[in-house]
């Protein structure tokens, strides 16, 4: 072995390769013999491969090799320029670019030859955010990405735990993040699939919206709106937009959320009921006892 050399070549087995060749025959071109087109490239690649290969085996640096430059393949890629030098991602609202490589498994030390786009969209649709991913060669050396999100639509409030849902309940993520506290809320099982319902629920409220904090759903059938003052108003399964459109006209009309009022069940359609508070109900109690006997209001 020469001085200075990390390893020796192994004899390669010449005139078995040239009977080899010689079997399969050569181009004949001006009365001489040349090899077909691209078997030089391919006898080049593999030289280079089947020498980095004996290399790492033979030094006992595999792993090594592995950590510092990816797959043997990938390295040979990279070496006739066909590594990852730019990757061009759009559709992006709330990711960042690097949770996208991170995501799809793209490093330095990918190449264009050997990554497999299909893995790669399979990796970045199983990211909640990601709705839909499209990944493309672009050779020699360039990816294309493109990216449809999931955009937050509602907060889900379950077993003490906000999460932030798309519109298809979707679960996106813990609530983390101070933009999405302003989305709508719902509770319970299963509110997360029923978030639209929920929402068209405080499109019908009109102005009462804003004072509408959240909603529980019940049984998976129907529900409950919560008021910033803690008043319940408990909806039917049937119609219930219209429920809400006729509490925001009792609301302009009779102004009722200003009373100490604790529950408004509107689930029979031919009725409102309410539920006083403890004060309303001891004056309401305080009056009945001073109402005469013969049925008519007492003078206060």
């Amino acid at each position: 072995m020469p001085a200075g050399a990390l390893f020796a070549a192994p004899e390669w087995p010449r005139l078995r390769l040239f009977r080899a060749l010689r079997r399969r025959g050569y181009v004949r071109v001006g009365g001489r013999r040349r090899l077909p087109r691209g078997l030089g490239s391919a006898l080049t690649i593999a030289l280079f491969a089947g020498i980095g290969l004996y290399g790492a085996f033979a030094g006992g640096h595999v792993d090594r090799f592995r950590a510092e430059n990816g797959t043997l393949s990938d390295a040979v890629a990279r070496a006739f320029g066909f590594g990852i030098r730019q990757v061009v991602i759009s559709g992006l609202a709330e990711l960042r670019p690097a949770e996208i490589l991170a995501a799809g498994g793209i490093s330095p030390n990918s190449s264009v030859l050997f990554i497999d786009p299909a893995a790669v969209r399979q990796n970045l649709e199983a990211v909640p955010m990601i709705r839909e991913a499209s990944v493309r060669k672009l050779y020699p050396n360039e990816l294309a990405i493109t990216i449809t999100e999931r955009e937050p639509f509602a907060l889900w409030q379950r077993n003490g735990e906000v999460f932030v849902v798309a519109a298809d309940g979707t679960v996106i993520d813990f609530l983390n993040d101070a933009r999405y506290t302003r989305l709508p809320l719902v509770v319970g099982d299963r509110a997360n699939v029923h978030s639209a319902d929920y929402l068209e629920l405080l499109d019908a409220a009109g102005s009462l919206r804003e004072r509408i904090r959240a909603g529980s759903l019940i049984a998976g059938r129907r529900w409950n709106l919560i008021l910033d003052n803690g008043l319940e108003v408990r909806l039917p399964e049937a119609n219930p937009t219209a429920a809400v459109a006729r509490l925001a006209e009792l609301e302009e009309s009779d102004r009722i959320l200003e009373r100490d009022i604790l529950v408004i069940d509107m689930r029979l359609s031919d009725r409102v009921v309410m539920r006083l508070g403890v004060e309303a109900a001891a004056a309401r109690a305080e009056a009945a006892k001073k109402k005469p006997a013969s049925g008519k209001e007492a003078d206060i």
